[in-house]
This record gives C-alpha cells, sequence and structure tokens, in this order.
C-alpha cells in the first residue's frame, strides 16, 4: 500500500511539473522545434563533417552550426537589401503612389448608384486613412517588441542547435531511458520525427518557392515595377498559412486596379493569383507530405491546416508531426495487441499440447 501511494505521488509530481515546465518552456517551443528539425535535415552534413574534423564533438558541432547560419542568413539578408532597394526604389519614383482621384469617384458613383447610398470621395478616403491609422499603429507599436523576440529566437535556435548537434546522442540515450517505453517503439517514434520533420521543411519551402515564382511570373506578365520585391514577399507570405501569398497578389491587383487604372491586368493578376498560385499550395504540400512520409494526401492536408488553426504559425510543423505520432501510437497499439492475443492463445493451449506420462516415457534402448 505504501508503495502505491509513492507510486501515486510521483506520478503526481511528475505531471505538476511537466506541466509548470510546459509553461516555462512553451515560448521557446518554436525556435527548439526549428533547431531539432535543423538538426534532422543537416544530419548528413554534420556526420560529414564530423568524420573528416579530427577533434572534440563540439568542434564538429561549432562548424556545422556556422555553416548552416550562413547558408540560411547570408542569403536572407541578400534578398532583402535587394528587396528593399526595389521598394526605396518605388516610392522614390516621379509618379509616387497616389490613387487618381477620378477613379475613386467613378467608383464612389459606381457604388452609390448600385446601393442608394450618398457617399462621397471625401469620406472615403477618411475611412481609409482612419482604418490605415487603426491597422498601421499597433503593427509599428509592436514592432521593437517583435524585433526583441526574434532576435531572442533566433538566439535561443541557434545555442539549441549547437547542443542537439554535440550532445544530441547523449540527449537521447537519457530520455529513452527515462521514458517507460519499449526502446523498439521508441525508435520507432524518431524514425517517424526525422521522416515528418524532413517532409513539412522540404514540402513548405518547395510550395513557397513555386508560388513566388508563378507569382513573379504573373506580375512580370502584367507590367508591374518591383517584381523581385513582389516575388520575395511572396515566397515570405506563403510560408505564412493563411496570409499566404494571397495578401501579395491581392494587393497588386488592387494597385493595378485604382492606382495604375489597368482594369485587364488587374483582372488577370486576380484570377491568376486565385486558380493558379493559391491553388497550388494545396497540390504539393500534401504530395510531398505523404511521399516522404506515411500521411495520407488528405490527411497531411487537413493536419496542417488543422495545427495552425489550433496552434498558430508553429501548427504548420507540429500539425503533421502530432497527426504522425498519433499514426504510430496506433500501430503500436495495434502490435501489443496481436501480441497480448498470441500469447494468450499460446498460454490456452499450452496444457493441451504437454505430453502425457505415458508419451514422455521413452523406450529403453538398452
Amino acid at each position: 500500500m505504501t508503495r502505491l501511494v509513492s507510486l501515486g505521488v510521483i506520478i503526481g509530481l511528475v505531471a505538476v511539473f511537466g506541466l509548470l515546465s510546459l509553461r516555462v518552456m512553451s515560448s521557446f517551443m518554436l525556435p527548439l522545434l526549428l533547431a531539432a528539425m535543423l538538426v534532422v535535415v543537416f544530419g548528413p552534413l554534420h556526420r560529414w563533417v564530423r568524420d573528416r574534423v579530427r577533434g572534440p564533438e563540439w568542434l564538429s558541432a561549432a562548424l556545422t552550426t556556422a555553416f548552416i547560419l550562413l547558408l540560411v542568413l547570408v542569403p536572407f539578408f541578400l534578398l532583402a537589401s535587394r528587396a528593399g532597394g526595389d521598394a526605396v526604389a518605388m516610392l522614390r519614383s516621379p509618379a509616387g503612389v497616389k490613387l487618381d482621384p477620378t477613379v475613386l469617384e467613378g467608383l464612389v458613383t459606381t457604388v452609390n448608384d448600385a446601393t442608394g447610398l450618398h457617399l462621397t470621395a471625401a469620406q472615403v478616403n477618411a475611412e481609409i486613412r482612419k482604418l490605415a491609422e487603426e491597422w498601421i499603429g499597433p503593427i509599428a507599436a509592436g514592432a521593437p517588441v517583435m524585433i526583441v523576440k526574434a532576435i531572442i529566437g533566433l538566439i535561443v535556435m541557434t545555442v539549441s542547435l549547437f547542443f542537439f548537434l554535440a550532445d544530441g546522442r547523449r540527449m537521447i540515450e537519457a530520455v529513452t531511458r527515462l521514458m517507460p517505453l519499449d526502446p523498439r517503439y521508441q525508435l520507432q517514434l524518431l524514425d517517424e520525427f526525422q521522416e515528418v520533420s524532413r517532409a513539412v521543411v522540404s514540402s513548405t519551402l518547395l510550395a513557397a518557392t513555386v508560388q513566388a515564382a508563378l507569382a513573379g511570373f504573373g506580375f512580370y506578365m502584367a507590367g508591374l515595377k518591383g517584381v523581385f520585391l513582389l516575388t520575395i514577399l511572396t515566397f515570405f507570405g506563403a510560408l505564412i498559412p493563411f496570409v499566404g501569398a494571397a495578401s501579395v497578389w491581392g494587393t497588386a491587383s488592387l494597385y493595378l486596379l485604382f492606382f495604375v487604372k489597368d482594369t485587364w491586368a488587374a483582372a488577370g493578376v486576380a484570377i491568376w493569383g486565385a486558380t493558379v498560385v493559391s491553388t497550388i499550395d494545396n497540390v504539393i504540400k500534401p504530395i510531398v507530405l505523404h511521399g516522404q512520409s506515411k500521411l495520407h494526401p488528405l490527411l497531411a492536408l487537413l493536419s496542417v491546416l488543422g495545427g495552425v488553426g489550433a496552434l498558430g504559425p508553429i501548427g504548420i510543423f507540429v500539425g503533421p508531426i502530432v497527426v504522425a505520432f498519433l499514426q504510430a501510437a496506433l500501430t503500436m497499439l495495434q502490435t501489443e495487441l496481436r501480441l497480448q492475443t498470441e500469447l494468450g492463445g499460446m498460454a490456452a493451449s499450452a496444457p493441451d499440447s504437454l505430453p502425457g506420462p505415458e508419451v514422455a516415457r521413452r523406450p529403453s534402448t538398452g
């Protein structure tokens, strides 16, 4: 009885401190998850460096971490600087970014005739200015906090990446010793994490790249300036679910309609974006996730969308992993039930299979 009480207290302590630890670490879950995924993706590179660098484990981990940062950050800053140059050029252009009053007045007249309202161009401009202030104000006020959080997240991800590479084996061994689960099932979960991580990263980057290329083609055909800037914005927008490429090609379509006054180009960008650019994302991700993991294409798509809806941007990574773990857990349960059934059948048939005394007695050979 005392042992049962002690076991119950231990389980309660594990549950309480586990929830508290999850609460404390929740703000760092995304950097930690990204670091773990980078370890999976760049694992072959780290092994290659480790085999050729004759030195302590931390040295090969530091070299791999530095290479990953250069591979990710340098292109990012180069693309950002190029896109920023295009943005400055657009703002400094002689035409500027000004709405033609005749276009606005014509639109207001059309709306008044269709709805019976009595709007004026001045009222519409004032309302647009008010909405812009309401949207941009909080963003501008929260920008410093977001920048600080991004820097902290980058530091946490970098440090975690280094220690995962340097001490990953010992960490996994420590976790496997603490988990009350059969080692083969632990390896199965680890394999699932590796497969899904590679699939999620590759599907997300591939879908964003294809969307950006298709959108850039549409922007070029529509005669827009700053095609490179718009393409880069589409790529980063496509990485964020529910914001996506539509936030870029939709804005470009409105710009063509109200600023450039090119109705056909605006309609073309809108149709191209809605039917091709934003649709291809729902085709590429399920196919890649299904090809590199065991998830069904429909289940892969729902895991991404549902994960984002439940957890925010981190859900694009967590959703497929959770669904893959559930699938693996059900497979483990099925295996255990089958083993229990087989063991029960063997135990039931054991008395009948035992030889009787007359069978067990061997004839004398002497």
